[in-house]
């Protein structure tokens, strides 16, 4: 099978998850973004006794990952679930803790490669956005039922868009006129509601929509604020957790909750920890990572990453 799809932060993160894989005598990751497989594929390649539960919400996902792992299906359990259901799949399999968990949020390549799926502004397909086509509601369901206010805050809120109130009172306008019924439409919505000069900075101008309206779509900050707590509850001493965000709203909530669970509850100005009280998670290095120069030069999605690290120390 051909693969055009590069990983992003594929060394590093592999780098990240190691120690925890060498500590254990039979290591156990859950890749909770298999997406086309790439790290899982590297992590099978690279430790031998290492196996990996899969999860993705997107079928199509699934079955191109499926196909490039069955050399290693024997060490790999791919399950169709999103990531915020880890807790649920990890008993069905019984499994009580595992060694390494690895995020890859967001939207993937090979979504965005996919025109018909309506993930990408540049490419003209309708409005569908939903990361599993299989249930839950479309981009274009969201802009001919919400209301001016539920718009206005998607558009304001998770695309970070000074000029939100323009591009809903335009969405809003275009209803009736028979609606906006593409992805090409809608970009040209939001490019005619931004002043031409704010249009010359940041790149497309619809961007920023496009990810509001994906966000809302899949519900995508609401499942990463229950999944990372749910997820820090399964992962073994010296295990880790390694999150790769992309935008800035999603490294806000891994931020925070990473500094919550490394967070001491032993009242302060007490002269020592009580056990019972010591934080159970420590970060692996302080703030975020960022991608080499070189590898975004050879991949431009690597422009945005922000990796994040926690391990476990006690429970």
């Amino acid at each position: 099978m051909k693969i055009e799809h590069t990983s992003v932060m594929l060394d590093r993160c592999i780098a990240l998850l190691a120690p925890a894989i060498e500590n254990a005598k039979t290591p156990i990751v859950v890749d909770a973004t298999l997406g086309w497989g790439g790290h899982s594929l590297a992590l099978l390649e690279k430790f031998p006794n290492l196996k990996i539960v899969g999860l993705d919400r997107d079928k199509t996902a699934i079955a191109k990952a499926s196909s490039r792992l069955s050399e290693y299906s024997d060490r790999i359990t791919i399950v169709h679930a999103v990531y915020d259901e880890m807790p649920q799949v990890l008993n069905s399999l019984g499994l009580k803790n595992v060694d390494g968990i690895l995020f890859d949020l967001g939207v993937s390549s090979m979504q965005l490669d996919q025109t018909e799926r309506g993930f990408s502004y540049s490419q003209d397909a309708q409005l569908d956005m939903r990361m599993d086509q299989s249930k839950g509601i479309t981009a274009q369901e969201i802009l001919e039922s919400y209301s001016r206010g539920e718009l206005l805050r998607v558009i304001r809120d998770f695309g970070e868009e000074r000029f939100a109130a323009r591009i809903v009172d335009n969405i809003i306008a275009q209803r009736e006129k028979g609606g906006v019924k593409s992805t090409a439409e809608l970009a040209q919505i939001v490019k005619d509601s931004i002043p031409a000069p704010a249009r010359r900075v940041g790149g497309n101008p619809a961007k920023r929509t496009f990810q509001a309206l994906r966000i809302e779509v899949n519900q995508e900050l609401e499942i990463l604020q229950r999944a990372i707590p749910r997820a820090l509850e399964r992962i073994e001493i010296g295990g880790r957790m390694v999150v790769m965000s992309f935008q800035s709203l999603e490294d806000k909530i891994v931020k925070q909750l990473f500094a919550a669970a490394t967070e001491s509850k032993t009242p302060v100005g007490l002269p020592v920890e009580i056990a019972e009280l010591a934080a159970k998670f420590k970060l692996v290095f302080r703030g975020s990572e960022k991608a080499s120069e070189a590898e975004i030069t050879e991949n431009s999605r690597a422009q945005s990453v922000r990796v994040r690290a926690i391990e476990r120390v006690a429970f």
